[in-house]
């Protein structure tokens, strides 16, 4: 029933796509022939097309578009996609379907070029595809977001949820159960664990028998899904439990009990054909780490001249009203496989603000803060001059905020895994701060945002982080 559900849901969403891409083109054509504003600017010299030519296409774009998009991976029901992903899937699918109907367009211009009466019916206006690929992404992703909201508030009344068996009620297991429950708008219920050694309840959800009583269980409560979150010493269990349960209508999903092992993302390797599972692969290596330095570089450099102005405003405050001392401050910082760089700070406490004291961390009601400090921390503007380390090389657009030596050695001591955020190039801002979590906060949170970031890093990643930074970095409640 749930796998008939998500055919439905996937034709809901090409259903939607095509209509919006159909009204994004027409809406194009209207917008450059018949619109006084577009017109203006480009006159149509060679006279207004009738609409009938566009139409012509719609066959074309309503089987190319569906394509493009599905290799995209957008017709893949993931009831947890970030919208900023789905932005840039279907920005891509956009530009990608637009330059293959734009191309097919011209082929058959050329291939009928000594046939007058056939070649000018081919011949389609650039500002028209123009208009149409900014008319048909906003389209595509408020249509979207309208069926998603529709799903969502299905899920949540409790349709079309997929029902979810956890074998294993150990720490795992619980974690897995946890997690799936915070998310009930999703569609996802837990209706009970499966567990050889736990009876009663786990996190507020029952055991309802042992892991040889799964085919029972799961033909009783009508399970869509297993997950399989067993220990490592149960290794035989796993396989028993898969090879009870494969044959059944019940999509089986294994949680690895790697968590204290893998702590970075995990890649197969090859030893004369015996598979090798390298459990701490960093992902930004080689073309990967070229690429992102390079973005680095011309975005750090735009950015520098952008702020310019900003700058010197700020640093004539510091000059006028934040008392004696320098205007940049230079702090040594850790970066990438625990090398140190100094970082450079626009100045907000008073000069030799750690004479007495030595390295702190800043309080809410810190003393040692300027009277324009406050306000540079609070809109996080005292670190606009670390766009100097990015163009330098000592520090990215986005990774794990760079910390002081002097806390490096006690965070090390103390925490497991902490030395791991070093395995990438510090950065202004990250998925953590994104989150919250910065300033005077769980440390412990910060490494599992930063590891989450390392293990997944892309590109796509990185440009998500700093479009989140405009709407959530600035005047954070922990800034000070």
């Amino acid at each position: 029933m749930v796998k008939h559900q998500t055919r439905l849901f996937v034709a809901m969403f090409v259903l939607v796509d095509v209509l919006c891409t159909a009204i994004a083109w027409v809406l194009a054509y209207y917008l450059r022939f018949h619109s006084e504003v577009v017109l203006g600017y480009l006159p149509a010299i060679k006279g207004v097309p009738p609409l009938s030519r566009y139409l012509l296409l719609l066959p074309l774009i309503a089987l190319l578009w569906p394509a493009v998009m599905y290799f995209h991976g957008l017709y893949q029901v993931k009831r947890g996609r970030s919208r900023i992903d789905e932005f840039f899937a279907i920005l891509f699918s956009v530009l990608i379907a637009s330059a293959l109907t734009l191309g097919a367009t011209l082929y058959v211009r050329v291939y009928y070029r000594y046939q007058p009466e056939v070649a000018p019916l081919w011949e389609y206006s650039q500002a028209v595809f123009g208009l149409f690929i900014v008319a048909d992404v906003l389209l595509l992703n408020l249509g979207r977001s309208a069926l998603r909201s529709y799903l969502h508030r299905m899920w949540l009344a409790g349709h079309n949820v997929r029902r979810v068996v956890v074998a294993g009620a150990g720490d795992l297991g619980e974690m897995v159960a946890e997690t799936l429950m915070a998310h009930r708008e999703l569609g996802y219920r837990v209706v009970g664990f499966l567990d050889d050694h736990v009876a009663g309840e786990r996190a507020g959800v029952p055991v309802l028998g042992t892991l040889d009583q799964a085919m029972n269980v799961c033909g009783r409560h009508r399970v869509d899904q297993l997950y399989v979150a067993l220990p490592l010493e149960d290794h035989a269990k796993l396989l028993r439990l898969i090879k009870s349960v494969g044959n059944e209508c019940v999509d089986i999903k294994v949680v690895p009990d790697l968590v204290q092992y893998a702590t970075i993302k995990a890649a197969l390797e090859d030893l004369d054909g015996i598979p090798i599972i390298s459990l701490n692969e960093v992902p930004l290596r080689g073309w990967n780490s070229m690429i992102k330095r390079v973005m680095d570089f011309v975005f750090g450099s735009l950015f520098l001249l952008l702020l310019l102005p900003v700058f010197a405003a700020v640093a004539l405050l510091i000059w006028l009203r934040g008392g004696r001392g320098p205007i940049l401050l230079r702090q040594e910082r850790m970066t990438l496989d625990g090398k140190t760089f100094e970082i450079f700070k626009f100045r907000t406490m008073v000069e030799e603000a750690e004479r007495d004291t030595g390295p702190v961390w800043a309080s809410p009601e810190d003393p040692r803060r300027t009277t324009v400090g406050i306000w540079l921390r609070r809109f996080n503007l005292d670190e606009f001059p670390q766009l100097l380390n990015v163009v330098l090389g000592d520090m990215s657009l986005v990774g794990p905020r760079p910390e002081r030596p002097p806390f490096v050695q006690q965070f090390k001591e103390r925490i497991p895994q902490y030395m791991l955020r070093h395995r990438v190039k510090s950065g202004i801002t990250g998925w953590a701060q994104v989150n919250g979590w910065r300033g005077n906060t769980s440390i412990e949170k910060r490494i599992e945002y930063d590891l989450y970031y390392i293990e997944n890093w892309s590109l796509l990643l990185d440009v998500k982080i700093l479009i989140l930074t405009l709407f959530r970095g600035f005047g954070q409640k922990h800034a000070y």
